[in-house]
């Protein structure tokens, strides 16, 4: 864009038809802003990957016009693709004190400086580049979220963030309707929307509901209790322990996770616990069953997870006893289902009883459902409106119900991630795509399994290897040894040797016919007897397998 230009565009690289690795640049002229850099989960046909982070190809192109990023609050979806994007960017970093400390413990694992950190307080305003952001008090399921007011030369941009409006908060700070009044008030060019409960009716229950639900279950239970929920869920972590005081019982902290951010949540001032409620995971057998409760992660049937290895009998320091009450807080991810029914089976066959599932009442969610999105547009009153942070349906829904509150069709923008929407005073278009997507982390490596070696892995996964060694005079062609097969999840050798005996005559066929022909290249005899190969195989066994031709010469 020229200097001077009366545009403003948003550009979603992550978090649009999806649920997680939620990341949006703003830019006018040759100045941007980055709103959060989340990261998302694998979903099952990603075979060994860890994470999901979105594409910064743009942001690296344009690291020099990047000013700041600026956070809405510390889950992992908001804040997790930082480690890998502050190696390859430097830029200050803003957000309020606990995202920021939850941050710094993800920066400090993975080996990144934390000196660009810098906290804000819900209030604030702070000047970077041509923008002005403002930090606006929001409710969700982590303290400290913040929605955000961006002004800019072309008007004002609001983003709520993850919020839900709950009237009776644990921490007693609610959302800060004035604040989102006077932005209406003033005038609102674009707002960004959380869109996550968007296909909800109603109003989402306030997290203080859950207590009761803990209260209920602390009050029927015998023996000890463990309760799983998500490690940044720092308002329910608060009610246990509020819970666990009141009953006189002791609180272990379970879960590498779930220790980082109880330890920082503690440090901050966010997490409150009377003198000598909260004691070591090794201290456990010091007390009886009755005076003990566990928080642990494990929520979502993480399969590495504290809960998921002790449904397992799979845990070196707890083990899950007939009589121990388990309450899962949480509701499973799309795409977890199968993993926490697995993980619930496991406990129940233990003797456990299994507290789960919303009619319990021990889980309520962070995100507005549709009376607290009409009220969010009625109190904005944005020209334009993009959903964003959910799945298209969600996406469309919230659309829907912008559409019905008297929002014109052509004001109301239903993105994909990559896609530029540029905004003058008067009008807003789609102009052009950016490179976006995912980029998967394996282990150490970043980016180096795409979708070839992910297509492998399936085959593999699902029908084996072969690999088939020959060893040839490179002289003459001729093969002096084998050829040898080895079968690796494809069939049982010892059963199958009919089958393999065939196998490895018609791969020295395929050899003969390249000895007949005067066949010397190694890649073509290698393409060769991986046909001949694979077309038996699929015959006789309808599976295809990975067929690896190795030739030895000698």
């Amino acid at each position: 864009m020229s200097k001077g230009s009366q545009k403003v565009q948003i550009i979603p690289l992550g978090g649009l038809g999806e649920i997680g690795k939620n990341m949006t640049v703003i830019r006018v002229d040759d100045e941007i802003l980055l709103i959060d850099a989340g990261l998302m989960f694998p979903d099952e046909d990603m075979l060994g990957i860890d994470l999901v982070i979105p594409d910064i190809t743009y942001l690296l192109e344009n690291r020099d016009m990047i000013k700041a990023i600026v956070l809405t609050h510390g889950h992992e979806d908001h804040i997790g693709a930082l480690p890998y994007v502050l190696k390859q960017i430097s830029v200050p970093v803003y957000g309020t004190k606990l995202t920021l400390g939850i941050l710094e413990g993800r920066l400090k694992e993975n080996n990144v400086g934390c000196g660009n950190l810098h906290p804000v307080m819900p209030g604030d305003i702070i000047n970077l580049g041509c923008f002005s952001v403002g930090f606006i008090r929001v409710n969700h399921s982590i303290p400290d979220a913040v929605g955000l007011s961006i002004k800019t030369p072309l008007g004002m941009i609001v983003h709520t963030g993850d919020f839900k409006l709950d009237y009776t908060p644990i921490d007693g700070k609610m959302t800060d309707f004035r604040r989102f009044s006077d932005l209406g008030n003033k005038g609102v060019l674009v707002m960004m929307a959380d869109s996550t409960n968007a296909e909800r009716e109603g109003h989402t229950p306030s997290e203080r509901t859950v207590g009761v639900a803990f209260d209920k279950a602390f009050h029927n239970a015998r023996q000890r209790i463990l309760v799983a929920t998500f490690s940044s869920n720092v308002s329910r972590i608060q009610q246990v322990i509020d819970t666990a005081v009141r009953y006189k019982r002791k609180v272990a902290v379970l879960g590498r996770s779930m220790v980082n951010v109880v330890s920082i949540s503690l440090e901050l001032g966010y997490i409150n616990a009377p003198e000598g409620t909260l004691i070591d995971i090794d201290e456990i057998n010091n007390f009886s069953m009755s005076q003990i409760v566990i928080i642990t992660t494990g929520s979502q049937g993480e399969p590495m997870s504290a809960l998921t290895r002790m449904s397992m009998s799979d845990h070196r320091k707890v083990t899950i006893v007939p009589g121990d009450t388990i309450i899962i807080s949480a509701t499973p991810i799309p795409g977890n289902e199968k993993l926490v029914s697995k993980t619930i089976d496991n406990l129940l066959k233990l003797g456990a009883n299994v507290i789960y599932g919303r009619s319990e009442g021990i889980h309520v969610s962070g995100h507005a459902s549709q009376e607290e999105l009409k009220l969010m547009h009625n109190l904005v009153r944005p020209k334009f409106f993009i959903p964003v942070h959910g799945e298209y349906r969600m996406l469309v829904r919230h659309a829907k119900i912008a559409h019905e509150l008297g929002m014109p069709k052509e004001n109301i923008f239903i993105s994909e991630n990559g896609q530029i929407l540029e905004f003058t005073r008067d009008k807003g278009v789609v102009a052009g795509k950016v490179t976006s997507g995912r980029v998967l982390v394996d282990g150490l490596g970043v980016g180096d399994v795409g979708n070839i070696v992910l297509r492998d892995r399936r085959q593999l996964s699902q029908d084996g290897i072969l690999i088939i060694v020959v060893t040839m005079n490179k002289a003459t062609g001729q093969v002096v040894a084998g050829p040898d097969i080895v079968s690796r999840g494809f069939v049982y050798v010892r059963e199958s040797e009919a089958l393999m005996d065939e196998a490895r005559e018609r791969v020295q066929q395929a050899l003969d016919r390249c000895q007949d022909s005067k066949v010397t290249e190694w890649a073509t005899i290698k393409s060769n007897v991986r046909d001949a190969l694979g077309r038996y195989l699929f015959e006789k066994t309808r599976r295809r397998p990975m067929i690896l031709p190795i030739i030895m010469e000698i």
